[in-house]
């Protein structure tokens, strides 16, 4: 039977892969509410955004009365929480934002979810959910050997992974508190298509089209676990569709890789795929810059997936060769997109130096 979905943060890059899968996979409403940050683009929604399925509000997280009347106009059965401020190097630079989205945004979101699910009936209780998305970020620095399982203790290292273990709490003390039925995912690091330039892959395959230098934290040793962003969507549903409810999963991709090996793979398949390569560039990786690390960086994530693989029947459906292949063609098919998400105050600069 078909659903409404509530999404925070629909025309952000795991958002809007999230409302395209719902509208081009099941049959159910998609309400889409986004403040349209710099990372929001609606043009990422191009493709469904006629459907009769679909609607979008501009409205921010924090406005406790527009986030009731959206509800109370479309009620939801499910409320999936994708809306934040979420780049580590910006909340280095000011954390300010990360706070008052992160923490303060997701408090009253779950405010106006209670009296909302207060509100309804008891056959409708039964099928409500608050699903909130949230990173492994929150576990901080896993160190040379170990998987993250749900029951890893928090450790944050940036003002980014403690506003979102902030919010992980919020969401878990509403449930055991005001019995508010909620599910909440950690995921590794997503890529893929529409992801804004500021991020690893896409400024790494932007920036070697240009001729200009790839930049690498460190000596590039750190590791993350990459999660095809469609794999990840795909994990989401599952979740708020079948998750047991107060329960964690963690999303993880399997693919362990040190960031200079994600480069240098960028940088293979950008030989292959290039004919006309900048001036004196014969190999790509003649490009790579090792810089200043990232102050707090942590050096390793890995996701212990076996919970949501075993209760759930999810596992990615992309190897990290498989999905960096058909991230790198979308970028190179769509850098029309890729010049004007990029036309506002971001361009590729260096952030998070403190």
């Amino acid at each position: 039977m078909s659903k409404t979905i509530f999404i925070t943060g629909g025309a952000g890059f795991i958002g809007s892969a999230l409302v395209r899968y719902l509208i081009n996979e099941t049959d159910n409403i998609v309400i889409n509410f986004d403040k349209l940050t710099y990372a929001g683009n609606l043009e990422s929604l191009s493709t469904i955004e006629k459907s009769d399925r679909y609607y979008f509000i501009k409205g921010d997280i924090c406005d406790r009365d527009k986030v009731s009347q959206a509800f109370e106009k479309h009620q939801p059965n499910f409320i999936m929480h994708l809306a934040a401020e979420s780049h580590v190097d910006r909340s280095i630079d000011g954390p300010d934002e990360f706070i008052q989205t992160n923490v303060v945004g997701t408090y009253a979101l779950l405010e106006e979810a209670r009296k909302y699910y207060n509100s309804l009936d008891d056959e409708q209780k039964t099928t409500f959910r608050f699903h909130h998305i949230s990173t492994d970020e929150v576990y901080g620095d896993l160190g040379e050997s170990g998987l993250f399982t749900e029951q890893t203790p928090y450790e944050p290292s940036s003002p980014y992974s403690a506003s979102k273990a902030a919010s992980d709490h919020l969401v878990r003390a509403w449930h055991r508190t005001y019995k508010l039925p909620i599910v909440l995912t950690n995921c590794s690091n997503n890529y893929g298509v529409y992801h804004f330039p500021e991020k690893l892959i896409p400024l790494i395959i932007l920036n070697a089209l240009e001729g200009k230098a790839l930049p690498v934290y460190g000596n590039g040793k750190q590791v993350r676990d990459w999660l095809f962003v469609d794999d990840h969507v795909r994990a989401l549903y599952k979740v708020v569709t079948e998750g047991k409810i107060g329960e964690t999963y963690n999303i993880g991709g399997f693919n362990e890789k040190k960031n200079i090996e994600v480069v240098k793979a960028i940088c293979n398949h950008l030989n292959v795929m290039i004919e006309n390569k900048p001036e004196n560039i014969n190999d790509f990786k003649e490009l790579i810059s090792f810089v200043d690390d990232r102050p707090g960086h942590d050096v390793r994530y890995a996701i212990d997936a076996s919970k949501i693989n075993n209760e759930l029947g999810w596992y990615p459906v992309e190897t990290f060769d498989t999905g960096i292949l058909k991230t790198i063609q979308w970028y190179l098919t769509n850098l029309d997109w890729c010049k004007r998400v990029q036309d506002g105050s971001y361009q590729r600069e260096r952030l998070g130096k403190y």
